[in-house]
């Protein structure tokens, strides 16, 4: 659609503007892996109702965009198999790279981190070489 770029930078603006207050509110970086990842392996236990808070806005906000705005198709592939194995790569990747897209690309990018723009030039580029890769030459997606 040819809206569909307004969409994006409105969800992109909330991406960041969430950023900025939890920096600032926190003085922590908003990485949802490493939010979750605290979750998970109770490592940030003591903020755990903030945590919970966040993961939850990252479910909700979602589910009600799409009750109010209705759904969109995402050309995502049937193949169910395909789609856990990159779920977990994805989830396996954050870890190794100690951070996500929210976490390097948009806070750590932000902050002019060495670190975080390596990571993303790194992920982006792993993204774009998966979809050739599996879409082009494998005929999977």
């Amino acid at each position: 659609m040819q809206t569909d770029w307004i969409m994006g930078l409105i969800g992109g603006g909330l991406i960041g503007t969430a950023a900025a207050l939890f920096l600032l509110v926190n003085g922590r970086i908003m990485g949802a892996s490493g939010i979750i990842g605290g979750l998970v392996d109770k490592s940030g236990r003591h903020a755990w109702q903030e945590r919970s808070a966040l993961i939850a806005g990252l479910v909700i906000v979602p589910a009600l965009m799409t009750m109010i705005a209705g759904t969109r198709p995402t050309y995502l592939t049937d193949n169910l198999l395909l789609v856990i194995i990159a779920g977990l790569s994805v989830g396996i990747g954050t870890r190794v790279a100690n951070g996500c897209t929210s976490g390097h690309g948009v806070c750590g990018i932000s902050r002019l981190s060495l670190r975080g723009i390596v990571a993303t030039v790194f992920y982006i580029g792993a993204g774009g070489l998966t979809v050739v890769v599996f879409k082009h030459i494998l005929g999977l997606i």
